[in-house]
């Protein structure tokens, strides 16, 4: 008997390795924002961030062979392409955030800035929202909301209430950024009185995994205030909305006014290629470098820092940032004029969406609904309080034609519900 590709998985990297879709999809070529699975059937990507500039896109290929065929090493020898890549990244950042260290994963940049925050502060008391992702390290996970952690979470790590669009904190949009910076002043204050003290908030400016609020600008300024008062770090996970994908700034961060101390970015951008960092002030960075004595043997490698270049030069060479901004507006009007009774509403933040949807066991509705849009050839997932929004978050040169597939779709999908 033939083994499928699901029992080899099995057999060789254990049970219960996550997975997109009950039937996973087997791809093997991608192109720009489209993808092919093993039977040739083509696929309109809505959901991956990695390949930021496109699957497969020429310059980054190209920047990567050239390098691999020349010198690959890491930052414990000097090479020239990791500093021109932190040049021309900060160049992008205003705050003062102007040093950087390279690693390979979002989960590691993310551990990395709860380091920088003890180093500052000399305190370990965490807060973050308690609907969130911020990685996979032993230290982020206890972040991480997904699963509990083995043993209960930490005491130096206290959750507080995520902020929603249909059920806000306080009962009114109007009050939940108020309300939301009252709880991170009192959950300071718990982590105080436990004798942790308070090192930092871990934040992503637009909520992503929460469901993606797309706050307004200011929305956090209560909060930051909060912090700023208790002597803490704003730590900002950049990880999704950062390299133009909220469309009117370069930053998540700067869509929303607010100075944070560090910043972590990863997934988009080196194009899929495995390389992160984290960005911090010249003194948050000594307080680390003095506290702790780190160094990631792949982070910032020639071929690395290569991909990233090319990347972020592709990002500004064919206006992505401004194709966020206009798609973005443009999709957002598609998708508020569906129909069906149980849309909540459609929000965006750049080219990212999230179309929430209510009643009862809308999370079941939102999950079979994806299901349904895989079998049409457009690959997206669901977010939020019980997976209820649809999420939507293309590869940058998704465009106005590429939204109309998708919408057009998607009505098609729910008017057969």
């Amino acid at each position: 008997m033939t083994e499928s590709l699901t029992d080899r998985r099995t057999r060789l990297m254990g049970p219960n390795v996550p997975t997109f879709y009950r039937r996973p999809v087997h791809i093997v070529r991608g192109q720009g924002v489209w993808l092919w699975d093993a039977a040739g059937k083509r696929y309109l990507d809505c959901y991956n961030n990695v390949p930021h500039v496109g699957h497969c896109h020429p310059a980054v290929v190209q920047a990567i062979c050239q390098q691999a065929a020349v010198l690959n090493t890491h930052t414990r020898y000097h090479h020239d392409l990791v500093l021109d890549y932190i040049e021309s990244l900060t160049a992008t950042l205003g705050h003062d955030l102007r040093q950087a260290i390279m690693v390979c994963t979002g989960s590691e940049a993310n551990d990395l800035a709860l380091r920088m925050a003890q180093a500052v502060t000399g305190k370990t008391g965490i807060i973050a929202t308690d609907n969130t992702y911020h990685g996979n390290t032993a230290a982020v996970s206890q972040l991480s909301t997904r699963r509990p952690p083995i043993g209960g979470r930490a005491g130096h790590v206290r959750l507080v209430p995520a902020p929603e669009t249909s059920a806000p904190l306080g009962g009114d949009l109007a009050l939940q950024a108020q309300v939301f910076a009252q709880n991170v002043a009192a959950a300071i204050a718990d982590l105080q009185d436990a004798g942790h003290g308070f090192s930092g908030l871990m934040i992503c400016p637009v909520f992503a995994n929460e469901g993606l609020l797309a706050p307004v600008k200011g929305f956090l300024d209560p909060t930051v205030a909060v912090v700023r008062k208790a002597g803490g770090l704003i730590l900002c996970d950049e990880v999704q909305p950062g390299f133009g994908r909220v469309g009117s700034h370069f930053w998540g961060h700067d869509a929303l006014g607010f100075a944070p101390d560090v910043v972590t970015i990863g997934k988009p951008m080196a194009n899929g290629h495995p390389v992160a960092a984290c960005l911090a002030r010249p003194d948050v960075m000594a307080a680390f470098r003095d506290a702790f004595g780190y160094f990631n043997t792949f982070g910032g490698n020639p071929v690395s820092a290569a991909a990233c270049l090319a990347t972020l030069r592709v990002i500004h060479d064919e206006g992505l940032q401004q194709n966020a901004a206009a798609t973005s507006a443009y999709l957002l009007g598609r998708l508020s004029a569906l129909r069906h009774s149980r849309i909540v509403n459609a929000r965006a933040a750049g080219l990212f969406f999230g179309l929430e949807f209510g009643g009862e066991g809308a999370g079941d509705f939102v999950a079979d609904l994806v299901e349904d849009m895989v079998e049409r050839g457009f690959l997206l997932n669901r977010i939020g309080r019980n997976g209820a929004t649809l999420k939507m978050r293309p590869p940058m040169p998704f465009g106005i034609e590429h939204a109309d597939l998708l919408a057009d779709a998607l009505q098609s999908a729910l008017s057969a519900r």
